[in-house]
């Protein structure tokens, strides 16, 4: 790309990816008339990852090592050369509304440097709009070189310098095939969180392992009003529970040495 091409980007959009041959074309279709670029970064897929996102002519494809969310998100950020990027994951959309926002809000000149956008799961059969799961707003578009992915992994999210605001089109999250999925990925999680948090040395707080995985269910099913999304509600609360009470029993089984690592993570992960 010459230097008077990368002058021209406005607006890119960074995706990671990994095996998403599932995930991948809709999620480009749902935002690729409105970008001027879209950098994939992948990990090593072994499906049809990369020859989908080669099928769409703006889309940049890079591969990189994987060693954490927030690792491969920051470097997808350098990567991109618009003045205002979009991140996103594979299973994500961009809906009607937020494009337009996008649209409308690319020509201004104004002084916020991010914007923080909805999210909107789809789960078990419908949109969840309790439970702490919607709207859940995050940084998600903002100007090159004023924001950065943070937090622990895969619990990430974007901080931003200087002044920010919000847009109000969702982000689709279409995170589960189904329950079984959810399980699946509940149980991926916690290994990250309890590896990277052994990793720190951080101890293990017996006391809080026993509390709260039911307060968790509390607070997701009760004060954030979960069971308004009926029995798919009561599902993610108790599975919410569940993931709470996975990262400290994981932590338990890392601190008194009786494995070195969850058997569900990558042999490189963290390296």
């Amino acid at each position: 790309m010459s230097v008077e091409e990368k002058k021209k980007i406005q607006f890119s959009v960074a995706v990671i990816t990994y095996n998403e041959e599932q995930n991948l074309k809709d999620c480009i279709q749902s935002f690729h008339e409105i970008a001027d670029e879209v950098i994939i970064l992948d990990s090593f897929s072994t499906d049809k990852t990369e020859e989908i996102a080669r099928s769409f002519p703006k889309v940049t494809f890079h591969v990189r090592k994987f060693s954490g969310h927030i690792e491969q998100k920051n470097h997808a950020i350098e990567l991109c050369s618009g003045e205002w990027i979009l991140s996103l994951d594979a299973d994500e959309r961009v809906s009607p509304e937020l494009c337009r926002e996008i649209q409308d809000l690319l020509p201004r000149s104004d002084k916020k440097n991010g914007y923080k956008i909805p999210r909107l799961t789809y789960h078990m059969g419908r949109f969840i709009r309790h439970g702490g799961w919607y709207p859940l707003k995050r940084y998600r578009f903002f100007r090159k070189g004023f924001a950065r992915w943070t937090g622990e992994n895969p619990h990430d999210y974007i901080e931003i310098d200087g002044k920010g605001s919000s847009l109000k089109g969702d982000i689709i999250h279409y995170s589960f095939k189904d329950l079984s999925h959810q399980i699946d990925t509940i149980n991926k999680f916690s290994s990250i969180v309890s590896f990277t948090r052994f990793k720190k040395s951080i101890s293990f707080p017996l006391l809080k392992s026993l509390y709260k995985p039911f307060f968790k269910f509390i607070e997701c099913y009760f004060l954030k009003l979960g069971f308004l999304d009926g029995y798919p509600g009561f599902v993610i609360a108790i599975s919410s529970s569940f993931s709470t009470f996975l990262k400290f029993a994981k932590i338990y089984e890392l601190k008194n040495n009786t494995i070195e690592r969850p058997s569900n993570l990558r042999k490189d992960y963290g390296t």
